[in-house]
């Protein structure tokens, strides 16, 4: 858990706490975080540990929801914007941690792949970033599609684009949800195509802006 600024998506600037949970199936080549994958008994360590990592590494505590809630009051953070991600947060029921996140005034934001129900709060704010044939081998579902307030894609080609098509329509998504392209791994070829899918059908961009100001 930690302080820093939402860098994609609709929220890109706020000022954020971020509840890293453990454990994610899917298997994205491109995943920056792979040391959320597993949660093996060697890793597992105490809350005040985690607290003190400095760098990224396999360890990890178990924590209740009021827990995790207390500790972000022990460090006093001042960020009111909550995001949930991981690993796949989904795997975990956030009901108890939106809503304990939600009596003290916070608003929460999962991150998710889509690939799992999602279980929260009416109030927090879902960001989906459907993960399509991945090595777990876990399909996108429509429930968790229709649910997203914003659908945040990653695309390094043409078929990235067709992949979304497919999966809009398929899950017959609302027009009101936000859709917004993010180049993988900030290549060239890749944002100029999302640039000109966007311009041609109003969606958004989302770069990733905290990789070009090298923040966490």
């Amino acid at each position: 858990m930690f302080e820093t600024i939402q860098g994609e998506g609709v929220f890109t600037g706020v000022p954020s706490v971020f509840v890293r949970l453990q454990e994610c199936p899917v298997g994205c080549a491109w995943c920056d975080t792979k040391q959320t994958w597993d949660a093996t008994p060697q890793d597992e360590t105490s809350f005040s540990e985690i607290m003190n990592k400095t760098q990224d590494s396999p360890t990890w505590c178990q924590s209740s929801a009021q827990g995790i809630v207390d500790e972000y009051r022990n460090q006093e953070y001042t960020a009111k914007h909550i995001v949930i991600t991981g690993g796949e947060p989904c795997i975990y029921d956030l009901a108890p941690l939106t809503e304990a996140f939600e009596a003290i005034g916070c608003q929460c934001q999962i991150e998710t792949s889509g690939t799992s129900e999602v279980r929260a709060t009416d109030n927090t704010w879902v960001t989906v970033s459907p993960k399509v044939a991945m090595k777990g081998k876990l399909p996108v579902l429509d429930s968790a599609l229709v649910r997203a307030n914003e659908i945040k894609h990653p695309v390094a080609t043409q078929k990235d684009i067709d992949q979304l098509d497919d999966l809009l329509e398929r899950a017959k998504v609302p027009e009101t949800t936000v859709v917004a392209l993010q180049p993988i791994s900030q290549k060239p070829r890749a944002t100029q195509l999302c640039i000109d899918v966007c311009v041609k059908r109003n969606w958004r961009l989302s770069i990733q802006t905290h990789k070009y100001l090298s923040i966490a």
